[in-house]
């Protein structure tokens, strides 16, 4: 039996050893951080790709060098599997799954019910669970501790339970896994102690508040934060549009003032596995309270909006500039991904705005330097296998409109305004990129 003495003291000498739930964007990213810290590291996945890659080396994760994991597991120091039985043999088990919507954009947590159903056979004494998926307040205390209690064991005094949010941002060039200040929640003070103790030697410091509660609202506080704003911008896009004024000038032009005023920029709807998502899990969670979250839901009604709004000036401008509908055009999205410089299409606005399109007659492709072609997703199937156009000035001619979804740098968009008649930017990519003409519109 570890007692809790001896598993901090683990923890401070790194002789435990980390199992990290879900090799994804942010299960990877921290497995490799946890290396580099010097832990030997074992990652669980269901995904038998995944688990393959990581023991060859190899990279499944574009913005996350093979050479990294090549290294890790070279030292003997990081592995994978998807035999849950092992997690009787680590020492903290952070979980990193997927939380999403249901059709009716209310919480789905089958990813943390089943992995937590599947870590409880494995608890034994001296046990540190982590949960870093974004959810609802409450869920680790409410959801993940009677399933890890069936067993007998009982939190705060055989095994330890807390929460920390994950907080990457992936293909930040700036700000990594391990540069980033985790905020930590425990079901008591001993998790707390505990986890603060692992994280705090892994990531560039722990900022310890009272309650798993407490950790999960900071993760929903953010990004209903940067929710709200986007949308507040997205509707000042509509007004000054309509106004003859450029949002993105007024925004270089606002973000002068050194005081009182924090840049947020405008687009053609959210993406991304958080914004879009995980405001609605407060929403869901506040009716138990009898609470309406009208502001939250107003963000939410705006921001799902504005793919519409793209698609209605594109038909404005073939209208006013050629005559003609929309019925026939050809068009092409230029970025499938949600953000710029990765590969991640989760919750990419760019999937509505194909089913928009062609729901009105026309016909689109894509170009994406970074997704050669549409992967299957629960969401968007009949688009799935899609390959990207080969990019070519012969093959840019061929459409009619360029609708600019994401702003992927490394794009040649002066080529891409030279061949195509109209292009439509919905992220400001031509200017900064110092394209400009007759051609190109802000949308």
């Amino acid at each position: 039996m570890i007692t809790e003495p001896d598993l901090e003291r683990r923890f401070r000498d790194k002789t435990a050893v980390v199992g990290i739930v879900g090799m994804g964007y942010v299960g990877m990213p921290l497995a490799l951080a946890a290396w580099t810290a010097g832990y030997r590291v074992v990652g669980f996945d269901v995904d038998p790709g995944k688990v393959a890659s990581i023991n060859a080396g190899r990279s499944y994760i574009k913005h996350i060098p093979g050479v990294e994991i090549a290294a890790a597991v070279k030292d003997n120091r990081l592995r994978a599997t998807a035999d849950f039985a092992e997690i009787a043999a680590v020492h903290a088990v952070i979980i990193c799954v997927p939380t999403p919507l249901t059709a009716h954009r209310e919480p789905d947590l089958t990813f943390v019910e089943k992995t937590t159903e599947a870590i409880a056979p494995h608890l034994r004494p001296g046990h540190l669970i982590v949960l870093e998926s974004t959810t609802w307040p409450g869920t680790t205390d409410e959801v993940m501790r009677p399933i890890l209690e069936r067993g007998g064991l009982k939190s705060g005094k055989d095994f330890f339970l807390a929460f920390s949010p994950e907080r990457e941002d992936p293909g930040n060039p700036v700000h990594a896994t391990h540069s980033i200040p985790k905020v930590v929640g425990g079901d008591d003070p001993t998790a707390l102690k505990l986890a603060q103790t692992l994280y705090g030697n892994i990531v560039a410091g722990t900022v310890p508040v009272s309650s798993t509660r407490t950790a999960e609202a900071v993760k929903l506080t953010e990004n209903i934060f940067r929710a709200v704003n986007i949308a507040l911008v997205n509707e000042l896009k509509t007004v000054y549009d309509a106004m003859g004024i450029d949002i993105w000038e007024v925004i270089e032009a606002a973000k002068t003032k050194p005081f009182g005023f924090m840049p947020f920029y405008p687009g053609p709807g959210l993406g991304g596995h958080c914004i879009p998502i995980d405001p609605f899990y407060l929403t869901w969670k506040a009716r138990e309270f009898d609470i309406s979250t009208r502001f939250i839901e107003l963000a939410g009604e705006i921001n799902t909006a504005m793919p519409h709004y793209v698609v209605d000036r594109v038909a404005r401008e073939l209208d006013h500039r050629f005559g003609r509908g929309m019925r026939g055009a050809r068009i092409l999205i230029a970025g499938i991904a949600y953000k710029k410089n990765v590969e991640d299409i989760r919750e990419s606005p760019a999937f509505k705005l194909i089913d928009l399109i062609e729901a009105r007659g026309a016909t689109t492709a894509y170009y994406d330097p970074h997704v050669p072609e549409i992967p299957r997703t629960r969401e968007h199937p009949h688009v799935a296998g899609r390959p990207r156009i080969a990019w070519s000035e012969e093959e840019l001619r061929k459409y009619d409109v360029a609708l600019i979804a994401t702003d992927h740098d490394g794009v040649d968009y002066a080529t891409l305004a030279r061949c195509v008649p109209l292009v439509v930017d919905t992220r400001n990519a031509c200017a900064r990129a110092g394209v400009s003409g007759g051609n190109v519109v802000k949308a």
